[in-house]
């Protein structure tokens, strides 16, 4: 049921940010409304990234302290490893504020 009323809610707030584009008088998007977009967009695309990555490293962290509570001896090797693993699923989130910041410095908003 949450999912369902997320997802309806999530339409109706890209209905409302996309009405004046669709709705423009001259059928073009404007210069603000671009900008506008583009934030936005920018802003979602790295509130997805640093979604998954917090979920990728909770569940990352998780199973490495079930492995060192099964198996107490081989701590290191398991450490060792998550610590790769996790470096690797931050520099997703990474390079997602990457991709993003070079969507606002090409539409020249951001510096």
């Amino acid at each position: 049921m949450k999912k369902r009323i997320s997802v309806i809610l999530l339409a109706l707030v890209l209905v409302c940010l996309l009405a004046p584009a669709a709705f423009a008088a001259d059928g073009a998007v404007s210069g603000s409304n671009v900008s506008a977009m583009a934030v936005i967009g920018a802003g979602v695309a790295i509130g997805l990234a640093a979604l998954g990555t917090g979920i990728g490293q909770g569940i990352g962290l998780g199973k490495a302290c079930e492995g060192v509570g099964r198996n107490p001896g081989a701590s290191g090797k398991i450490t060792t490893t998550l610590i790769i693993g996790l470096a690797m699923i931050e520099s997703l989130c990474i390079y997602a504020l990457l991709v993003s910041m070079g969507m606002l410095i090409n539409l020249k908003i951001f510096f």
